[in-house]
């Protein structure tokens, strides 16, 4: 019997996508608010017996973690065989160690709490932080798809003649491997961050990148204060305008518009979280890697 693909709201594209890919079955979800605030949810499809999909991102996770609770407990309530999240973006993993006294480590209680409700978890490049294995946060069988090929292969149709610029020394080796596979050369800044807003950036010299068009490369763009010092300091210096390329588009409050105002010509995400930016399609290796779990 074919898997029963879940999306919840906002996340409709992706899942039409990923059904494409797997040929699998789309659930019908019906899900509201009450005039209080409380979630209404309503699995419409019969899922007794069957594997279950849910797919949501996990971008703004405090409005979507409930509706994704309620609903895995529907399905399991209701009597599905097995339950799996996909969530091309997973939320809550910067807090995994406690640097003041009293922190709460969200990172780890969040993995428990996801962990709790379904049998399998596909998501795209994890921050990780200070963990270096998603079973150190995850207790169930957690798959990480990687879109660094997409990012090379965007940059080799689009900007020929790019060289990759990454934020920061720790992004060495995924920056690396970006712009070897897409041909081009690069390099990394030397950040040190005051604050959530407040970044402090040493430049290297470029003169030897002259002419060639900047490409400013991230796994997630969120404040997107790094790019835009970095966007500002590169046009004061005469460069091409710059292309901005991430994997998870997050855009903290104005991000996206003070990116363009800094003089970004373009800004490009993968479709993790939906976006105006998103151009890269990664359903593919997502439901690449679902396969095996859907035996």
């Amino acid at each position: 019997m074919k898997p029963l693909l879940f999306a919840l709201p906002g996340n409709e594209d992706f899942a039409g996508r990923l059904n494409t890919g797997l040929g699998a079955e789309l659930g019908s979800l019906e899900t509201r608010r009450f005039p209080d605030g409380e979630t209404y949810v309503r699995l419409v499809s019969d899922v007794e017996g069957r594997s279950v999909v849910l797919v949501c991102t996990l971008d703004r996770p405090n409005d979507k973690t409930l509706p994704l609770l309620f609903t895995a407990h529907a399905a399991r309530d209701l009597g599905a065989s097995r339950i799996g999240l996909v969530a091309p973006y997973l939320g809550y993993m910067r807090q995994d160690k406690r640097f003041r006294p009293g922190e709460a480590i969200t990172s780890s209680f969040y993995g428990r709490l996801l962990s709790s409700i379904v049998d399998w978890i596909v998501t795209v490049d994890p921050h990780l932080h200070r963990r270096t294995f998603m079973s150190e946060i995850y207790s169930v069988p957690a798959v990480v798809c990687h879109a660094a090929p997409k990012l090379s292969a965007w940059i080799r149709e689009h900007v020929p003649t790019a060289f990759v610029i990454g934020p920061d020394v720790e992004s060495e080796q995924w920056v690396s491997a970006v712009a070897t596979d897409a041909g081009v050369p690069w390099l990394t800044l030397e950040k040190t961050r005051h604050g959530d807003r407040d970044v402090e950036i040493k430049f290297r010299d470029l003169e030897r990148w002259r002419g060639q068009t900047p490409v400013l490369v991230d796994d997630i763009i969120s404040s997107g204060r790094t790019m835009e010092v970095t966007l500002r300091h590169l046009s004061d210096l005469g460069f091409p305008a710059s292309v901005c390329l991430g994997v998870h588009g997050l855009f903290a409050e104005d991000a996206f518009e003070r990116l363009v105002a800094a003089g970004a010509s373009c800004i490009v995400s993968t479709n993790t979280i939906p976006h105006k930016s998103s151009a890269m399609d990664v359903s593919d290796i997502v439901a690449k890697a679902m396969s095996p779990l859907l035996q």
